[in-house]
Protein backbone atom coordinates (compact mmCIF):
# COMPACT_ATOMS: atom_id res chain seq x y z
CA UNK A 1 0.00 0.00 0.00
CA UNK A 2 1.34 3.45 -0.92
CA UNK A 3 0.93 6.88 0.66
CA UNK A 4 -1.71 9.19 -0.79
CA UNK A 5 -0.26 12.29 -2.46
CA UNK A 6 -2.71 14.69 -0.83
CA UNK A 7 -0.47 17.72 -0.16
CA UNK A 8 -0.12 20.53 -2.69
CA UNK A 9 2.31 23.48 -2.81
CA UNK A 10 0.31 25.60 -0.33
CA UNK A 11 0.07 22.70 2.15
CA UNK A 12 3.81 22.04 1.86
CA UNK A 13 4.66 25.73 2.35
CA UNK A 14 2.48 25.86 5.48
CA UNK A 15 4.36 22.83 6.83
CA UNK A 16 7.62 24.77 6.43
CA UNK A 17 6.25 27.94 8.03
CA UNK A 18 4.54 25.97 10.79
CA UNK A 19 7.68 23.95 11.41
CA UNK A 20 9.72 27.11 12.01
CA UNK A 21 7.37 29.55 13.76
CA UNK A 22 6.76 28.41 17.30
CA UNK A 23 6.80 30.20 20.62
CA UNK A 24 10.44 31.26 20.10
CA UNK A 25 9.70 34.52 18.26
CA UNK A 26 7.51 35.62 21.19
CA UNK A 27 10.22 34.99 23.81
CA UNK A 28 13.77 34.53 22.43
CA UNK A 29 14.32 38.10 21.07
CA UNK A 30 14.97 39.24 24.63
CA UNK A 31 17.83 36.72 24.95
CA UNK A 32 19.38 38.00 21.71
CA UNK A 33 19.11 41.63 22.88
CA UNK A 34 20.88 40.69 26.12
CA UNK A 35 23.86 39.38 24.16
CA UNK A 36 24.29 42.25 21.69
CA UNK A 37 24.90 45.93 22.55
CA UNK A 38 22.99 47.78 19.80
CA UNK A 39 19.69 47.56 17.88
CA UNK A 40 21.54 47.40 14.57
CA UNK A 41 23.48 44.33 15.66
CA UNK A 42 20.32 42.67 16.96
CA UNK A 43 18.61 43.04 13.58
CA UNK A 44 21.79 41.98 11.76
CA UNK A 45 21.92 38.80 13.86
CA UNK A 46 18.34 37.90 12.89
CA UNK A 47 19.17 38.50 9.22
CA UNK A 48 22.32 36.34 9.47
CA UNK A 49 20.39 33.61 11.28
CA UNK A 50 17.79 33.71 8.52
CA UNK A 51 20.51 33.39 5.89
CA UNK A 52 21.87 30.30 7.67
CA UNK A 53 18.38 28.80 7.81
CA UNK A 54 17.93 29.52 4.11
CA UNK A 55 21.24 27.77 3.38
CA UNK A 56 19.88 24.73 5.23
CA UNK A 57 16.65 24.93 3.24
CA UNK A 58 18.66 25.04 -0.01
CA UNK A 59 20.52 21.87 0.97
CA UNK A 60 17.35 20.06 1.99
CA UNK A 61 15.74 21.12 -1.29
CA UNK A 62 18.55 19.43 -3.24
CA UNK A 63 18.30 16.31 -1.09
CA UNK A 64 14.51 16.23 -1.56
CA UNK A 65 14.89 16.14 -5.34
CA UNK A 66 17.50 13.39 -5.05
CA UNK A 67 15.52 11.20 -2.60
CA UNK A 68 11.82 12.22 -2.54
CA UNK A 69 10.93 9.57 0.03
CA UNK A 70 9.10 9.38 3.35
CA UNK A 71 11.49 9.91 6.24
CA UNK A 72 13.43 12.85 4.79
CA UNK A 73 16.53 13.38 6.92
CA UNK A 74 16.59 9.70 7.94
CA UNK A 75 16.82 8.66 4.28
CA UNK A 76 19.57 11.19 3.49
CA UNK A 77 21.72 10.05 6.43
CA UNK A 78 21.25 6.41 5.47
CA UNK A 79 22.23 7.00 1.86
CA UNK A 80 25.21 9.25 2.61
CA UNK A 81 26.78 7.46 5.57
CA UNK A 82 25.52 4.23 7.12
CA UNK A 83 22.15 2.83 8.23
CA UNK A 84 23.28 3.06 11.86
CA UNK A 85 23.74 6.84 11.57
CA UNK A 86 20.21 7.13 10.22
CA UNK A 87 18.88 4.84 12.95
CA UNK A 88 20.50 6.94 15.69
CA UNK A 89 18.83 10.02 14.24
CA UNK A 90 15.46 8.24 14.36
CA UNK A 91 16.15 6.88 17.84
CA UNK A 92 16.99 10.35 19.13
CA UNK A 93 13.90 11.78 17.44
CA UNK A 94 11.53 9.24 18.97
CA UNK A 95 13.03 8.97 22.43
CA UNK A 96 14.17 12.50 23.09
CA UNK A 97 14.02 15.25 20.46
CA UNK A 98 10.47 14.88 19.18
CA UNK A 99 9.14 12.97 22.18
CA UNK A 100 10.50 15.49 24.67
CA UNK A 101 9.44 18.39 22.48
CA UNK A 102 5.93 16.94 22.18
CA UNK A 103 5.59 16.70 25.96
CA UNK A 104 7.05 20.13 26.68
CA UNK A 105 4.99 21.95 24.05
CA UNK A 106 1.80 20.13 25.08
CA UNK A 107 2.28 21.48 28.61
CA UNK A 108 2.91 24.98 27.19
CA UNK A 109 -0.31 24.77 25.19
CA UNK A 110 -2.31 23.57 28.19
CA UNK A 111 -0.98 26.30 30.49
CA UNK A 112 -1.70 29.14 28.09
CA UNK A 113 -5.10 27.74 27.10
CA UNK A 114 -6.13 27.44 30.75
CA UNK A 115 -4.97 30.98 31.51
CA UNK A 116 -6.98 32.33 28.59
CA UNK A 117 -10.04 30.61 30.02
CA UNK A 118 -9.31 32.01 33.48
CA UNK A 119 -8.73 28.57 35.00
CA UNK A 120 -6.01 27.23 37.27
CA UNK A 121 -3.06 25.54 35.55
CA UNK A 122 -2.84 22.69 38.07
CA UNK A 123 -4.61 20.39 35.61
CA UNK A 124 -2.28 21.29 32.73
CA UNK A 125 -0.91 17.73 32.57
CA UNK A 126 -4.33 16.25 31.90
CA UNK A 127 -5.12 18.87 29.25
CA UNK A 128 -1.73 18.27 27.62
CA UNK A 129 -2.36 14.53 27.39
CA UNK A 130 -5.82 15.12 25.92
CA UNK A 131 -4.39 17.55 23.35
CA UNK A 132 -1.78 14.99 22.22
CA UNK A 133 -4.42 12.25 21.94
CA UNK A 134 -6.78 14.53 19.98
CA UNK A 135 -4.13 15.60 17.48
CA UNK A 136 -2.96 11.99 17.09
CA UNK A 137 -6.53 10.94 16.24
CA UNK A 138 -6.81 13.65 13.58
CA UNK A 139 -3.56 12.56 11.95
CA UNK A 140 -4.42 8.86 12.04
CA UNK A 141 -7.59 9.60 10.05
CA UNK A 142 -5.54 11.06 7.18
CA UNK A 143 -2.72 13.34 6.11
CA UNK A 144 -5.18 15.83 4.62
CA UNK A 145 -7.13 16.44 7.87
CA UNK A 146 -3.84 16.88 9.73
CA UNK A 147 -2.59 19.26 7.03
CA UNK A 148 -5.82 21.29 7.05
CA UNK A 149 -5.63 21.69 10.80
CA UNK A 150 -2.00 22.80 10.47
CA UNK A 151 -2.89 25.30 7.72
CA UNK A 152 -5.50 26.95 9.94
CA UNK A 153 -3.15 27.13 12.92
CA UNK A 154 -0.28 28.55 10.84
CA UNK A 155 -2.51 31.22 9.33
CA UNK A 156 -3.79 32.17 12.79
CA UNK A 157 -0.31 32.66 14.23
CA UNK A 158 0.76 34.58 11.13
CA UNK A 159 -2.30 36.78 11.68
CA UNK A 160 -1.29 37.40 15.30
CA UNK A 161 2.22 38.39 14.21
CA UNK A 162 0.78 40.59 11.45
CA UNK A 163 -1.34 42.44 14.05
CA UNK A 164 1.78 42.98 16.17
CA UNK A 165 3.88 44.14 13.21
CA UNK A 166 1.26 46.39 11.59
CA UNK A 167 0.30 47.91 14.93
CA UNK A 168 3.94 48.61 15.78
CA UNK A 169 4.74 50.11 12.38
CA UNK A 170 1.52 52.04 11.68
CA UNK A 171 -0.06 53.08 15.00
CA UNK A 172 1.27 55.97 17.12
CA UNK A 173 3.03 54.97 20.31
CA UNK A 174 5.26 56.47 22.95
CA UNK A 175 8.93 56.51 21.87
CA UNK A 176 11.21 54.12 23.75
CA UNK A 177 14.01 55.25 26.00
CA UNK A 178 16.79 57.06 24.16
CA UNK A 179 19.04 54.47 22.53
CA UNK A 180 16.67 53.63 19.75
CA UNK A 181 17.13 52.40 16.26
CA UNK A 182 19.42 55.23 15.21
CA UNK A 183 22.13 54.18 17.63
CA UNK A 184 25.52 53.81 15.98
CA UNK A 185 26.82 50.26 15.54
CA UNK A 186 28.92 49.04 18.45
CA UNK A 187 31.87 46.70 18.03
CA UNK A 188 31.28 43.16 19.23
CA UNK A 189 33.50 40.10 19.20
CA UNK A 190 32.76 37.20 16.82
CA UNK A 191 32.32 34.96 19.88
CA UNK A 192 29.64 37.25 21.33
CA UNK A 193 27.88 37.53 17.98
CA UNK A 194 27.98 33.74 17.64
CA UNK A 195 26.49 33.38 21.11
CA UNK A 196 23.58 35.58 20.04
CA UNK A 197 23.04 33.39 16.96
CA UNK A 198 22.41 30.25 19.03
CA UNK A 199 18.86 31.16 20.20
CA UNK A 200 18.16 32.64 16.76
CA UNK A 201 19.07 29.39 15.01
CA UNK A 202 16.81 27.50 17.40
CA UNK A 203 13.99 29.91 16.50
CA UNK A 204 14.64 29.34 12.78
CA UNK A 205 14.79 25.53 13.03
CA UNK A 206 12.06 23.34 11.58
CA UNK A 207 12.12 23.87 7.81
CA UNK A 208 13.10 20.22 7.30
CA UNK A 209 9.70 18.87 8.42
CA UNK A 210 8.26 19.06 4.91
CA UNK A 211 10.91 16.66 3.59
CA UNK A 212 9.48 13.93 5.79
CA UNK A 213 6.22 14.11 3.81
CA UNK A 214 7.80 13.71 0.36
CA UNK A 215 5.73 10.63 -0.56
CA UNK A 216 2.51 12.42 0.43
CA UNK A 217 3.24 15.52 -1.65
CA UNK A 218 2.20 15.98 -5.26
CA UNK A 219 5.21 16.28 -7.62
CA UNK A 220 7.69 16.39 -4.71
CA UNK A 221 10.74 17.13 -6.87
CA UNK A 222 9.11 20.41 -7.89
CA UNK A 223 6.93 21.17 -4.88
CA UNK A 224 9.39 20.63 -2.03
CA UNK A 225 12.13 23.06 -3.21
CA UNK A 226 9.52 25.78 -3.79
CA UNK A 227 7.92 25.17 -0.39
CA UNK A 228 11.28 25.11 1.44
CA UNK A 229 12.52 28.36 -0.09
CA UNK A 230 9.20 30.24 -0.02
CA UNK A 231 8.34 29.11 3.52
CA UNK A 232 11.76 29.99 4.93
CA UNK A 233 11.74 33.38 3.17
CA UNK A 234 8.31 34.17 4.66
CA UNK A 235 9.58 33.39 8.15
CA UNK A 236 12.73 35.51 7.72
CA UNK A 237 10.58 38.47 6.62
CA UNK A 238 8.22 38.04 9.59
CA UNK A 239 11.00 37.53 12.15
CA UNK A 240 13.02 40.58 11.07
CA UNK A 241 9.94 42.81 11.06
CA UNK A 242 8.81 41.50 14.45
CA UNK A 243 12.20 42.31 15.95
CA UNK A 244 12.17 45.75 14.34
CA UNK A 245 8.86 46.38 16.13
CA UNK A 246 10.20 45.07 19.45
CA UNK A 247 13.15 47.43 19.19
CA UNK A 248 11.05 50.40 18.10
CA UNK A 249 8.54 49.92 20.92
CA UNK A 250 10.75 48.72 23.78
CA UNK A 251 14.30 49.83 22.80
CA UNK A 252 17.21 47.42 22.86
CA UNK A 253 17.65 47.80 26.64
CA UNK A 254 13.94 47.35 27.26
CA UNK A 255 13.83 44.28 25.04
CA UNK A 256 16.77 42.80 26.93
CA UNK A 257 15.09 43.44 30.28
CA UNK A 258 11.80 41.61 29.66
CA UNK A 259 11.17 37.85 29.44
CA UNK A 260 7.88 38.53 27.57
CA UNK A 261 8.76 40.95 24.75
CA UNK A 262 5.75 40.24 22.54
CA UNK A 263 3.26 40.74 25.39
CA UNK A 264 4.98 43.94 26.50
CA UNK A 265 5.06 45.35 22.96
CA UNK A 266 1.41 44.54 22.29
CA UNK A 267 0.40 46.12 25.62
CA UNK A 268 2.18 49.34 24.69
CA UNK A 269 0.71 49.41 21.18
CA UNK A 270 -2.91 48.50 21.92
CA UNK A 271 -3.27 49.13 25.64
CA UNK A 272 -3.90 47.01 28.77
CA UNK A 273 -5.46 43.62 28.17
CA UNK A 274 -4.21 43.34 24.60
CA UNK A 275 -1.42 40.99 25.68
CA UNK A 276 -4.07 38.25 25.72
CA UNK A 277 -3.52 38.23 21.96
CA UNK A 278 0.01 36.96 22.54
CA UNK A 279 -1.17 34.34 25.03
CA UNK A 280 -3.61 33.11 22.39
CA UNK A 281 -0.88 33.16 19.73
CA UNK A 282 1.47 31.10 21.91
CA UNK A 283 -1.30 28.57 22.64
CA UNK A 284 -2.07 28.33 18.90
CA UNK A 285 1.64 27.97 18.04
CA UNK A 286 2.05 25.22 20.62
CA UNK A 287 -0.99 23.31 19.35
CA UNK A 288 0.34 23.68 15.81
CA UNK A 289 3.65 22.13 16.89
CA UNK A 290 1.79 19.13 18.30
CA UNK A 291 0.01 18.69 14.98
CA UNK A 292 3.20 19.05 12.95
CA UNK A 293 5.11 16.56 15.11
CA UNK A 294 2.47 13.88 14.68
CA UNK A 295 1.89 14.78 11.02
CA UNK A 296 5.50 14.80 9.81
CA UNK A 297 8.01 13.42 12.33
CA UNK A 298 6.24 10.08 12.61
CA UNK A 299 7.30 9.33 9.02
CA UNK A 300 10.82 8.82 10.36
CA UNK A 301 9.69 5.79 12.37
CA UNK A 302 7.68 4.54 9.40
CA UNK A 303 10.87 4.56 7.30
CA UNK A 304 12.78 2.78 10.07
CA UNK A 305 10.10 0.08 10.20
CA UNK A 306 10.18 -0.36 6.42
CA UNK A 307 13.97 -0.75 6.55
CA UNK A 308 13.66 -3.38 9.30
CA UNK A 309 16.04 -1.54 11.65
CA UNK A 310 13.23 -0.96 14.15
CA UNK A 311 9.78 -2.41 14.86
CA UNK A 312 8.57 -3.60 11.41
CA UNK A 313 4.96 -2.92 12.39
CA UNK A 314 5.72 0.81 12.33
CA UNK A 315 6.35 0.52 8.59
CA UNK A 316 2.74 -0.42 7.79
CA UNK A 317 0.08 1.99 6.56
CA UNK A 318 -3.48 1.94 7.81
CA UNK A 319 -5.55 0.00 5.24
CA UNK A 320 -8.30 2.62 5.18
CA UNK A 321 -6.62 5.94 5.94
CA UNK A 322 -3.22 5.37 4.30
CA UNK A 323 -1.32 6.78 7.29
CA UNK A 324 1.44 5.26 9.46
CA UNK A 325 -1.12 4.93 12.24
CA UNK A 326 0.98 2.84 14.63
CA UNK A 327 3.95 5.19 14.31
CA UNK A 328 1.63 8.08 15.20
CA UNK A 329 0.21 6.18 18.18
CA UNK A 330 3.69 5.25 19.46
CA UNK A 331 4.95 8.85 19.28
CA UNK A 332 1.78 10.19 20.93
CA UNK A 333 1.86 7.56 23.67
CA UNK A 334 5.50 8.30 24.47
CA UNK A 335 4.75 12.04 24.61
CA UNK A 336 1.89 11.36 27.06
CA UNK A 337 4.21 9.21 29.21
CA UNK A 338 6.71 12.06 29.36
CA UNK A 339 3.94 14.50 30.31
CA UNK A 340 2.77 12.17 33.08
CA UNK A 341 6.27 11.65 34.47
CA UNK A 342 7.47 15.24 33.99
CA UNK A 343 10.73 14.12 32.37
CA UNK A 344 10.30 15.86 28.99
CA UNK A 345 12.26 18.96 30.04
CA UNK A 346 15.29 16.92 31.08
CA UNK A 347 15.29 15.00 27.78
CA UNK A 348 14.99 18.14 25.67
CA UNK A 349 17.82 19.86 27.57
CA UNK A 350 20.01 16.77 27.25
CA UNK A 351 19.89 16.41 23.48
CA UNK A 352 19.39 19.89 22.05
CA UNK A 353 22.94 19.56 20.77
CA UNK A 354 22.08 16.25 19.08
CA UNK A 355 19.54 17.87 16.78
CA UNK A 356 22.19 20.16 15.35
CA UNK A 357 24.72 17.33 15.05
CA UNK A 358 22.31 15.67 12.62
CA UNK A 359 21.56 18.98 10.88
CA UNK A 360 25.27 19.40 10.23
CA UNK A 361 25.70 15.80 9.09
CA UNK A 362 22.72 16.07 6.73
CA UNK A 363 23.96 19.18 4.97
CA UNK A 364 27.49 17.75 4.86
CA UNK A 365 25.93 14.78 3.03
CA UNK A 366 25.66 17.04 -0.03
CA UNK A 367 29.43 16.71 -0.50
CA UNK A 368 29.34 12.90 -0.40
CA UNK A 369 26.20 12.51 -2.52
CA UNK A 370 27.44 14.81 -5.28
CA UNK A 371 30.31 12.39 -5.78
CA UNK A 372 27.97 9.38 -5.87
CA UNK A 373 25.33 11.12 -7.98
CA UNK A 374 27.07 13.72 -10.17
CA UNK A 375 24.92 16.66 -11.26
CA UNK A 376 25.36 15.70 -14.90
CA UNK A 377 23.59 12.38 -14.24
CA UNK A 378 20.57 13.89 -12.50
CA UNK A 379 17.26 14.83 -14.05
CA UNK A 380 17.23 18.06 -16.08
CA UNK A 381 16.23 20.98 -13.89
CA UNK A 382 16.94 19.14 -10.62
CA UNK A 383 17.47 21.64 -7.81
CA UNK A 384 21.07 22.46 -6.92
CA UNK A 385 22.19 24.17 -3.72
CA UNK A 386 23.18 27.74 -4.74
CA UNK A 387 26.71 28.70 -3.79
CA UNK A 388 27.82 25.14 -3.01
CA UNK A 389 30.36 24.28 -1.60
CA UNK A 390 30.75 27.60 0.28
CA UNK A 391 27.12 27.93 1.37
CA UNK A 392 26.96 24.30 2.50
CA UNK A 393 30.26 24.57 4.38
CA UNK A 394 29.12 27.72 6.20
CA UNK A 395 25.96 25.96 7.35
CA UNK A 396 27.95 22.98 8.64
CA UNK A 397 30.25 25.39 10.51
CA UNK A 398 27.21 27.11 12.04
CA UNK A 399 25.80 23.76 13.14
CA UNK A 400 29.12 22.84 14.77
CA UNK A 401 29.15 26.17 16.63
CA UNK A 402 25.65 25.49 18.00
CA UNK A 403 26.76 22.05 19.19
CA UNK A 404 29.92 23.50 20.77
CA UNK A 405 27.90 26.21 22.49
CA UNK A 406 25.44 23.65 23.89
CA UNK A 407 28.30 21.53 25.23
CA UNK A 408 30.07 24.56 26.69
CA UNK A 409 27.01 26.01 28.43
CA UNK A 410 25.64 22.71 29.78
CA UNK A 411 28.26 19.95 29.63
CA UNK A 412 26.39 17.68 32.05
CA UNK A 413 23.19 17.65 30.02
CA UNK A 414 25.16 17.23 26.80
CA UNK A 415 26.96 14.22 28.27
CA UNK A 416 23.63 12.71 29.35
CA UNK A 417 22.26 13.33 25.86
CA UNK A 418 25.26 11.61 24.28
CA UNK A 419 24.77 8.64 26.61
CA UNK A 420 21.06 8.40 25.77
CA UNK A 421 21.91 8.57 22.08
CA UNK A 422 24.46 5.78 22.54
CA UNK A 423 21.75 3.49 23.94
CA UNK A 424 20.47 3.29 20.37
CA UNK A 425 23.56 1.35 19.25
CA UNK A 426 22.67 -1.97 20.97
CA UNK A 427 19.04 -1.53 19.86
CA UNK A 428 20.19 -1.17 16.25
CA UNK A 429 22.45 -4.22 16.56
CA UNK A 430 19.61 -6.25 18.08
CA UNK A 431 17.16 -5.48 15.27
CA UNK A 432 19.64 -5.83 12.40
CA UNK A 433 20.98 -9.15 13.71
CA UNK A 434 17.45 -10.41 14.09
CA UNK A 435 16.68 -9.42 10.52
CA UNK A 436 19.85 -11.10 9.22
CA UNK A 437 19.01 -14.26 11.15
CA UNK A 438 15.51 -14.35 9.71
CA UNK A 439 16.91 -13.94 6.20
CA UNK A 440 19.10 -17.02 6.50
Amino acid sequence: MAFRRALGPFDATMVVVGGIIGSGIFILPSVVAQRLPSPGLVLLAWVVGGAIALAGAFAFAELATLFPRAGGEYVYLREAYHPMVAFLFGWASLLMIQGGGLGAVAITFAQYALRLMGRETASAGVWAAVAIALVAAVNVVGVKPGSRLLNVLVLLKLLALAVLICGGLLLPHAPPAREAMSAAPVAVSPLAFGGALVPILFAYGGWQSVNLLAEETSEPRRTLPVALIAGTAIVIFVYVLANAVYLAILSRAGLAATPTPAADAVRQIFGPGADRLISAAIAISAFGFLDLTLLAQTRIYYAMGVDGVFLPVLGRLHPRFGTPALAIVVQAAWGIVLVATGTYGELVDSVVFGDWIFFGLTVAAIFRLRRRFPLAQREPGAFRTPGHPLVSALFVAAALSVVASAVRTNPKRSAIGAALLATGIPVYVLFTRGRQGAAR
